[in-house]
């Protein structure tokens, strides 16, 4: 299909700016082989993007000169095992928001090896459905002529028109909220859900509603109905009659520029955002007027869950940055402002006349207040309710020694937040330096770390060992393994705990909790947390980041430059910090040791920061 090109100063030389989307499910001989490949073709053609390459196949989103494009699309059909496969090559304008570029990964290559092509289910644990049972490919015009046909109530011997059709959206909400198909005498199906790994427990839930019929299902390029597609048909007899639009919603379009049956935009992971029709059907709305709106900012996120939503260019100027999405209100996270100063969870104590909840007006697109009865549960500064933090220790502490030492810390916030202390898994020798002429006591504590030397001995001694030379005060960096042991302990800690809003980490701590929150975006798309608290970290060398930043709000606290941390180097903090959405990030350097402050102006900072999540 011949594409229209943008018309730049460059176009000479490289055709303008485009985006190539693709995926191909195959067996993947030799890993290391795939990833050097992409490593170098992309980046002798300039492209940048994000590539995700998995025993089961590959995933790509790259953008590029046309040309440059064009040859990658070459050099990939060259291959046997990317044979079929459909390229989605589209021309657009060059990003003009580098924040937008940077946040859909168009401002550096990432090319990641990940453990399966498409996060199908949140728990690791679970085997994904074969592909190979995926249902049948229906393409634009095959999927064009079943609505056609639907919608007009036509008689047909086509037997996917047998039985009651309805039509199964496979994006997440904050897709659907700006197009999907519509037709009439068929029903879409929106499982409003967060994130794709969702869905299976959607379609569990749903399973009635699917029984029986023949189910259309679509989603942005394909990828993710292949493995959906094939969940729904594993389930047996009543669910055989899975289709999927082959190409996605970008095909449709390309075919059917007027809309077809799909009505408003297709969201797209990269800098457009989204992709319209002709015909210029705005379906989403603003979250705070009403207004009809469909132009996603990267500003405008959940405050809760960081989920995008939309909100109008008027609304942006008038409210704060702090919304609650759709999913967040309907588990009753309500809606949210800033107690002042007087209703403070912060303070020792509340006074007397706070017992009256914050009211917070709602105005509807009308313009007129709602009832009270419709507003969202608001902040009870008689009853705040208390965050949930996880705290993770540094080496050679113990859960119960950070518990001692952040006591000033935890009094300070003691009316709005709750700290679970536990020990990490790897248990220390007893070892004592070489200059100290008997060890330190008779009866020692048992000491503990999340990530330790390779190769280390960390069976634990109750003897006291004198060590083999001095301690160097750089051996963080070498602390590089046991980490997998660490992943784990934590999942099931929480697993057993039960839900925390928060994780915190001190040094060592830090640095784990961070690699645990990369390793969760990594597997699944999203993390169990609302937010971390990094003080006195620093980035593990070993944890192979790429530049795809983790997306969670993040307090970084750590000494400035000046030295008086003598444990961890500030570079160190800056590059952990780093490593985190600038978006969501508050960096806080204070001029103090190796601690965690409690004295204004830092722990001030800490609390505002806190009171965004209560």
């Amino acid at each position: 299909m011949e594409l229209d090109r943008c018309k730049d100063d460059d176009d000479d030389d490289g055709g303008g700016d485009g985006v190539l989307l693709y995926y191909k499910f195959f067996s993947v001989p030799v890993l290391p082989s795939l990833v050097r490949f992409y490593d170098s073709n992309c980046r002798s053609l300039a492209l940048l993007g994000r590539v995700r390459i998995a025993p089961d196949g590959v995933n790509a989103t790259v953008g590029g000169k046309m040309k440059s494009l064009e040859k990658h699309i070459a050099e990939m059909r060259s291959n046997a095992f990317f044979d079929r496969t459909d390229f989605k090559l589209a021309s657009c304008e060059h990003p003009k928001d580098e924040r937008v570029a940077r946040e859909c990964g168009f401002t550096s290559l990432s090319i990641r090896v990940v453990k399966e092509l498409v996060t199908f289910r949140s728990n690791p644990l679970s085997n994904s459905p074969e592909i190979s049972n995926a249902g049948r490919h229906l393409s634009a015009a095959e999927f064009h002529r079943v609505l056609h046909d639907v919608g007009a109530s036509l008689d047909s011997e086509d037997s996917l028109l047998k039985n009651q059709v309805v039509l199964l959206d496979a994006r997440n909400v904050y897709e659907t909220r700006i197009g999907k198909f519509q037709t009439p005498n068929a029903k879409t199906l929106d499982p409003e859900i967060r994130q794709y790994s969702d869905l299976p427990l959607w379609i569990d839930e749903h399973s009635e509603q699917l029984r029986g019929k023949s189910i259309l299902m679509y989603c942005t390029g394909g990828i993710r109905c292949e493995m959906a597609s094939s969940y729904i048909r594993s389930k047996g007899e009543g669910f055989e009659n899975v289709f999927q639009l082959f190409g996605g919603i970008q095909r449709y379009l390309e075919q059917f520029p007027d809309g077809g049956y799909f009505k408003g935009k297709n969201f797209v992971f990269d800098h457009r955002i989204s992709v319209g029709s002709l015909d210029g059907n705005v379906l989403g709305s603003c979250l705070m007027c009403g207004s009809s709106f469909d132009d996603y900012s990267s500003r405008c996120r959940c405050t809760h869950c960081r989920m995008l939503v939309l909100v109008c260019s008027d609304c942006q100027g008038k409210f704060s940055d702090e919304y609650i999405c759709e999913l967040c209100q309907k588990k009753d996270k309500g809606s949210w402002t800033k107690p002042s100063s007087k209703d403070s969870p912060f303070q020792l104590e509340l006074s007397p006349d706070s017992s009256e909840a914050i009211e917070i007006e709602k105005t509807t697109s009308a313009g007129h207040a709602a009832p009270v009865s419709e507003l969202p549960r608001s902040y009870d500064c008689k009853n705040p309710r208390k965050l949930r933090i996880l705290c993770l220790h540094g080496f050679r502490q113990s859960g119960s020694n950070f518990k001692g030492r952040t006591s000033s810390l935890a009094k300070k916030l003691k009316n709005a937040v709750e700290f679970v202390f536990i020990d990490a898994p790897h248990e220390l020798p007893f070892i004592y330096q070489p200059n100290c002429s008997k060890p330190p006591n008779k009866n020692p504590k048992t000491r503990f770390a999340w990530l330790v030397a390779p190769n280390s001995n960390c069976s634990p001694e109750k003897d006291w060992k004198i060590a083999a030379a001095a301690f160097d005060p750089l051996q963080y960096r070498q602390q590089t393994g046991g980490f997998a042991e660490s992943y784990d302990h934590i999942e099931k800690t929480i697993s057993k705990m039960g839900r925390f809003d928060g994780i915190l980490g001190f040094s060592q701590g830090a640095a784990m909790a961070a690699l645990f929150c990369e390793q969760q975006q990594r597997l699944y798309g999203a993390i169990c947390f609302e937010f971390g608290i990094f003080c006195s970290g620093y980035s593990v060398s070993s944890s192979n980041f790429d530049g795809d930043f983790v997306k969670l709000p993040s307090l970084h606290c750590f000494g400035n430059g000046g030295g008086q941390d003598r444990q961890i180097d500030n570079l160190a903090s800056v590059e952990l910090a780093y490593r985190f959405d600038n978006g969501c990030k508050v960096v806080v350097e204070h001029e103090m040791g190796h601690i965690i402050p409690t004295r204004p102006p830092h722990i001030d900072r800490m609390k505002e920061f806190l009171l965004q999540f209560l």
